[in-house]
């Protein structure tokens, strides 16, 4: 299994198109099954760092994908924290 690591939102962006068009899914049957119109669909992709968890969960459940947090190896770089909280 490979891990895909995000780090920032530009990255979470093009991994949801990536995951959704390696499962074979549209925009639209995609935004189908969460509830939402296409254009919607779209502006999430577009914005991933503008959507709420549940969603995001919802999402990736659908696309197959899950969400693992863990802790950075010892001596990575922290070059990416920018304090963007």
């Amino acid at each position: 299994m490979t891990d895909y690591p995000v780090r920032t939102p530009q990255q979470l962006h093009v991994m949801l198109q990536a995951f959704r068009k390696s499962a074979g899914l549209t925009q639209a049957e995609v935004a189908a099954r969460l509830g939402v119109t296409q254009q919607t669909m779209s502006a999430l992709e577009r914005n991933a760092a503008q959507v709420s968890a549940g969603r995001l969960l919802k999402l990736l459940n659908m696309l197959g994908v899950e969400l693992v947090l863990r802790p950075k190896k010892p001596g990575a770089a922290n070059d990416d924290d920018k304090g963007t909280w």
